[in-house]
């Protein structure tokens, strides 16, 4: 009896390998995760590179005006220039072995999961040291650029416990950062779950009578001061001054932070190469060895544009 014609879901116009398109799919499902589990990629500045280590982030100063009197000779002024140097952290990866055997005996598929584990993995770590970048931005009191003011901290004994002062902090962030002359658009406040629901119950914050905007029943709050509330578990929390797991350029001690109000141009990310997959099939381990991995580097950019909000206890 002659074998029967079987239609292979994995392979490209019926030929070739019979898992090509899976591993597409796979490639696929790792960016869709790694895109909308990060909250920070689009809320800072970023640059790409195609080769080389580092980026240079130019800096440019304010301009000032007067009033000209009538006859005199106007001439022109200094404008402070100065650059901020970024370096790739080098290549992260998040590597998954894949037994062939295993998949043929397995009764549910572990490629999705996989994926989205390590897109999400990636997210994690990019995030994570992004927002890292902020608090130290917030707490760097000098700028690159002459002229230009430092970051601001903000404390408060209550701070991690209590919505009205967490909201008055907001406020007063803001207060700060308008102050500095740092544009009103794309300022955004992170906080950790805990403290973002804690404003969520504050009526006041979300009263329509106040233009408030959320709802306790949805758990949400969309704006305070008119800076954007984000939710995310990345905001640091630890002791992280000698954690060797992290790059040394981010390690300090985030235990008192409770929120980052901050303009996208407080942070920078310098990207030589964005989320990728590699996948090849090992014949003497048969099975498939899948890496996800990306190449960047974060540091601060504009230390004027972030705020820290911090328990003093």
């Amino acid at each position: 009896m002659t074998n029967s014609t079987v239609s292979r879901l994995g392979q490209s116009n019926a030929a070739g390998a019979t898992d090509a398109l899976f591993l597409k799919q796979f490639g696929g499902e790792i960016l869709l995760e790694f895109e909308e589990t990060t909250k920070f990629k689009t809320r800072h500045f970023v640059r790409q590179i195609r080769n080389g280590k580092t980026a240079q982030f130019p800096n440019i100063g304010t301009v000032t005006s007067s009033y000209h009197t009538a006859g005199n000779f106007i001439d022109g002024q200094a404008v402070n220039h100065a650059e901020t140097t970024i370096s790739i952290d080098g290549l992260l990866v998040a590597p998954v072995f894949v037994s062939k055997i295993d998949e043929l005996m397995n009764h549910y598929d572990v490629r999705g999961p996989y994926a989205e584990e390590m897109g999400r993995e990636l997210a994690q770590q990019y995030d994570q040291n992004v927002a890292r970048v902020m608090v130290l931005a917030a707490r760097q009191s000098t700028n690159d650029l002459t002229g230009r003011a430092g970051g601001t901290r903000l404390s408060d004994a209550n701070m991690a416990t209590s919505s009205s002062v967490i909201s008055s902090a907001i406020f007063s962030a803001a207060q700060t950062l308008d102050e500095k002359k740092v544009p009103a658009a794309d300022r955004n406040a992170f906080f950790r779950p805990a403290h973002y629901y804690l404003l969520a119950q504050n009526t006041t914050l979300i009263n329509k009578d106040y233009s408030g905007m959320g709802s306790i029943a949805s758990g949400r709050i969309e704006t305070v001061a008119g800076v954007d509330l984000i939710k995310t578990n990345n905001v640091p929390s630890a002791d992280d001054s000698a954690n060797t797991d992290i790059d040394s350029k981010y390690r300090a001690d985030y235990s008192a932070t409770v929120g980052i109000v901050a303009n996208r141009m407080a942070a920078g990310t310098v990207q030589l190469m964005d989320i990728a997959l590699e996948s090849e099939w090992e014949i003497r381990r048969q099975g498939t060895f899948m890496v996800a991995k990306m190449a960047v580097g974060h540091d601060v950019l504009r230390p004027d544009c972030a705020v820290e909000l911090y328990d003093t206890v």
